[in-house]
């Protein structure tokens, strides 16, 4: 049974529909899963008078939605029970299938999903413990709602096991299309258009090519971004936000407790205050999108995104964040989603009672050991310096970890395969140059993050990795450009400090326009 608060919940938000839906459940009467599936459908069609549900007798379990009025039923189905990470999904997939929704995408995201060529069904693998899982699976659903030729499978792994086996599935989500796999890990809509588009090819999309003209562009929609972009509207300025999704890298987070006056809270939901927040302004919002190229104009900047749109403003905000980086050695790409991940939390379990190896010894790098030593038979540490960089309580819990060993000084030099999955990780100890092969089934690299500026590279002075140089108002060389957040030389990449520094960066270009010195000399 759903809570009461949840159920007050959903009855607000399911206020909102206009038609008429019955979710439906076709289970096996022998199925394990039947009465959980059920009772999780039952509960939800209890919120609101427009929605039912119906059981009927089928070969395994599955659950799509129906439209009283038109016979119609969605294109997108749950080989799920969508609890967990996923009940969000089943909410939204309701108020999307009635044409509702804060994430449907804008007119040109629209065309762009129908411009997908040919016939597909794609099916994406999930885990409910995933926190990665259901913006993929979100954003398919939207591609399946707006091209009829797409329909969409939701597939939990542990479920349909033996599917998941014989495609080999190993990390969430994976997705994959005529038994190809074609994307695996965390994504944004923008991104899965883009990686559909490349796969299939698509027809050609008239544009809009009229430029954008604003005061002020921030280009990232993280908490630096939003910082930036809430203190500029608030000076009466017109603002846009271009970015690859709300909340950026916060959306990876699972908990949040050093948000002062928050004791907790969750990365997603911090997104989606930071939306809200955004939202209560006259800020325009170029969501999924990125900045390609960016230029000096006669009066600004010029930036092109991905989209081919074009913007201009005499003053830009760059606080695009951080990415994880890349081992960048021979087998790495090659093994992503087949050994090679990135999330403890959402892969971890695929390897239980299995070796795996850990790379990096800073914080997150043995946080990840000691939560994979908990499933894992053993766990590898390899460090590239001599010592962990990890906080003394970390290290000191990893040390009583019997199934942890840390190799420190030592460079990995190659991802091993068999061409199904990854089989052995090669390193080379840095004090003699000899080079060794540890056998293992995956390995979780956790190296740190670096710099997503590489739009702005030649345009404004960065360190040698990468970061924007700025000032302690946060300028950058150039006039009129400022830089905010982890993308930035900013000490402590933090999510509070990112925030303080959005916002001194928007009170920064608003002093320098009116004193008159954003324009580009």
């Amino acid at each position: 049974m759903l809570d009461k608060a949840i159920s007050e919940q959903l009855n607000s938000v399911f206020s909102i529909l206009e038609g008429d839906y019955t979710l439906v459940v076709e289970v096996a009467t022998s199925h394990p899963s039947r009465q959980e599936l059920i009772d999780i459908v039952s509960d939800v069609a209890a919120c609101s008078t427009h929605i039912g549900y119906e059981v009927e007798a089928g070969d395994s379990l599955k659950l799509f939605i129906r439209d009283n009025n038109t016979d119609r039923v969605s294109p997108f189905t749950f080989k799920a029970v969508p609890t967990g990470h996923e009940f969000s999904t089943l909410v939204i997939s309701i108020l999307n299938f009635d044409g509702k929704g804060k994430n449907l995408p804008d007119e040109l995201l629209q065309q762009k999903i129908k411009a997908i060529k040919g016939e597909h069904t794609i099916q994406s693998f999930i885990s409910l413990t995933c926190t990665n899982c259901p913006e993929v699976v979100q954003a398919l659903n939207l591609i399946a709602l707006y091209n009829p030729s797409i329909r969409h499978e939701i597939i939990d792994g542990a479920i349909y096991t033996t599917e998941a086996n014989e495609l080999g599935v190993q990390a969430v989500p994976s997705v994959y299309c005529n038994r190809e796999l074609i994307h695996v890990g965390k994504a944004s809509l923008g991104v899965l258009i883009e990686k559909l588009e490349e796969q299939f090819g698509a027809e050609e999309v008239v544009l809009d090519t009229t430029v954008k003209e604003f005061d002020v562009i921030v280009v990232g929609g993280g908490p630096a971004g939003a910082a930036a972009a809430i203190y500029s509207a608030r000076k009466g300025l017109n603002v846009a936000v271009i970015a690859d999704r709300i909340g950026g890298q916060v959306k990876e987070t699972v908990g949040i407790e050093n948000l002062i006056s928050t004791p907790y809270t969750t990365g997603n939901e911090l997104a989606g205050n930071l939306r809200k927040h955004m939202e209560a302004y006259p800020i325009a919002l170029f969501e999924n999108r990125k900045v390609v190229s960016a230029e000096k104009t006669d009066n600004g900047h010029l930036l092109t995104l991905q989209s081919n749109e074009q913007c201009t403003a005499p003053a830009i905000i760059v606080a695009t964040g951080a990415g994880w980086r890349r081992l960048n050695v021979p087998g790495e790409t090659e093994y992503i989603g087949r050994g090679v991940a990135f999330c403890p939390h959402c892969d971890g379990p695929f390897y239980k009672e299995k070796e795996v190896a850990v790379v990096g010894g800073g914080n997150s790098g043995i946080e990840a050991a000691i939560d994979l030593a908990g499933i894992c038979k053993k766990v590898t540490v390899v460090e590239f310096m001599d010592t962990l960089k990890a906080d003394k309580v970390l290290q000191e819990q990893a040390a009583k970890k019997s199934n942890i060993e840390i190799i420190t000084y030592n460079q990995v030099t190659e991802v091993v395969g068999n061409g199904d999955k990854v089989t052995a990780l090669k390193i080379k100890d840095r004090a003699n140059n000899q080079e060794r092969s540890i056998e293992l089934s995956a390995i979780f690299v956790q190296i740190g993050l670096t710099a997503n500026s590489a739009p702005f590279k030649g345009l404004i002075d960065m360190t040698p990795i990468g970061e924007i140089v700025i000032d302690e108002k946060c300028r950058t060389s150039a006039k009129g450009i400022y830089a905010a957040g982890d993308v930035s030389t900013v000490p402590y990449k933090q999510i509070i400090i990112a925030m303080g520094e959005g916002a001194k960066a928007a009170l920064s270009a608003f002093e320098d326009r009116i004193n008159g010195k954003l324009a580009v000399n």
